[in-house]
């Protein structure tokens, strides 16, 4: 397997995309106004599961519309492992089933490979850089090309040239008298990721591959992938880190901590929640179970009555996390955040699967307000994944990507 070719784009997207772009042109219009911050622009799944040669634009919020087996799900599942990678994830632990991931109807060359490909764009202070990876997945798993670009010019490109050997030969710009550098890196690991590691930074060449592979790097690092699971919601749960888990499960834990630290946020929670959530709504607070030992989450409705989740109904469950997440940050979500960048350079990236799931038309408008208000500040975005996002059409800022079974 080769490095991967570009892909062609075949979703729809809705806005459309100019017809001729500039270079470097912000997502969207309220872009303009925040810091260029780094951000996913593209994701690219030139051959993955069920996608072939498709390139999803994502705005600041991006909503994946289209009936159950589009490829919904797949799709956020690449930008995960992508993230994964970027955080210096081994390939074994972000694709424990690899097979799952290879085209179905891909057929083994004559040495009985068979893989998949990914990648993205980053958008940021040096403009796009685009990052596409092969994966081998067949006979057995390990990256076999990878290439980091922008504009115009290749920055890292990576080949298999011995299935023999666990490693791939790199070349990376350097510029100079030496227009590469040549060296062997691990093939279960993202080259990308291992750059600052290995470039020292010396010539004007070098320097460039570093400032696009940190881009790319924190671009990919600051992603939260969210699926609330109601039924793992209701029960109290032991006081621990105050850190969100992707199922918010241990959403108790996490109000048990944040109601005192930050009181605004609390309040428009504590707003959002009255939509959501039937009956009056005075506060959403933790307090001690089981003598102490577990903490659970209650409603306070005000008149000296308090509902715990036990009550709730799914919709309203995962309303209340959803909204959680929106209105808080990396400090609190259990998320992969590079610690070495300031907080007010980065830009967390929600991944939302089944985010209509159990809802009302009042809980999906009110939720789809919440996170346009919170996505044009500029430091959290979200894509998510819905059956349908006609429901969605005029909210500023929302691009909808419509996926069709074809």
């Amino acid at each position: 397997m080769t490095p991967p070719p570009p892909p062609q784009p075949v979703a729809t997207t809705t806005p459309p995309p100019p017809a001729a772009p500039p270079t470097h042109t912000p997502v969207d219009p309220g872009q303009a106004r925040r810091p260029n911050l780094p951000r996913v622009t593209e994701l690219l799944l030139s051959a993955f599961a069920g996608h072939r040669g498709t390139t999803f634009r994502l705005g600041d919020l991006t909503l994946l519309a289209g009936p159950s087996g589009t490829g919904k799900t797949t799709a956020l599942r690449a930008y995960e492992a992508l993230a994964r990678l970027g955080g210096g994830a081994e390939l074994g632990e972000v694709f424990p089933s690899p097979s799952a991931c290879v085209p179905e109807r891909a057929r083994p060359d004559a040495q009985r490979r068979r893989g998949f490909r990914i990648g993205c764009t980053a958008d940021g202070p040096e403009g796009p850089v685009r990052l596409e990876v092969a994966v081998q997945a067949e006979p057995e798993l390990r990256i076999v090309g990878e290439r980091l670009s922008a504009g115009g010019l290749v920055l890292l490109e990576t080949a298999l040239r011995d299935p023999r050997r666990r490693t791939v030969q790199a070349a990376w710009h350097t510029g100079g008298a030496t227009a590469v550098t040549r060296a062997p890196l691990p093939d279960d690991r993202l080259g990308t990721a291992l750059l600052p590691l290995r470039v020292a930074g010396t010539t004007a060449g070098q320097l460039r591959v570093l400032a696009a592979a940190e881009q790319m790097l924190v671009a990919l690092r600051s992603v939260f992938p969210c699926d609330p699971r109601p039924e793992r919601m209701r029960d109290p749960v032991p006081a621990g880190s105050g850190r969100l888990l992707p199922g918010c499960e241990n959403l108790a834990d996490v109000l048990w901590r944040t109601r005192s630290e930050c009181t605004r946020r609390h309040a428009l929670l504590v707003d959002a929640v009255r939509v959501g959530c039937a009956g009056p709504v005075a506060d959403l607070l933790a307090e001690p179970s089981a003598g102490g030992r577990l903490v659970r989450a209650v409603l306070d409705r005000g008149n000296g009555t308090r509902t715990t989740l036990r009550r709730l109904g799914d919709g309203e469950l995962r309303y209340t996390a959803l909204a959680l997440v929106l209105l808080t940050g990396p400090g609190v979500l259990e998320a992969d955040v590079p610690g070495e960048v300031p907080a007010a350079l980065q830009c967390l990236t929600v991944l939302a699967d089944n985010l209509d799931q159990a809802q009302d038309p009042a809980q999906r408008a009110a939720l789809l307000a919440l996170a346009a208000r919170m996505c044009e500040r500029g430091h959290i975005r979200l894509a998510g994944a819905v059956s349908d996002a006609t429901w969605a059409a005029g909210v500023p800022g929302a691009t909808v990507v419509h996926l069709r079974r074809d």
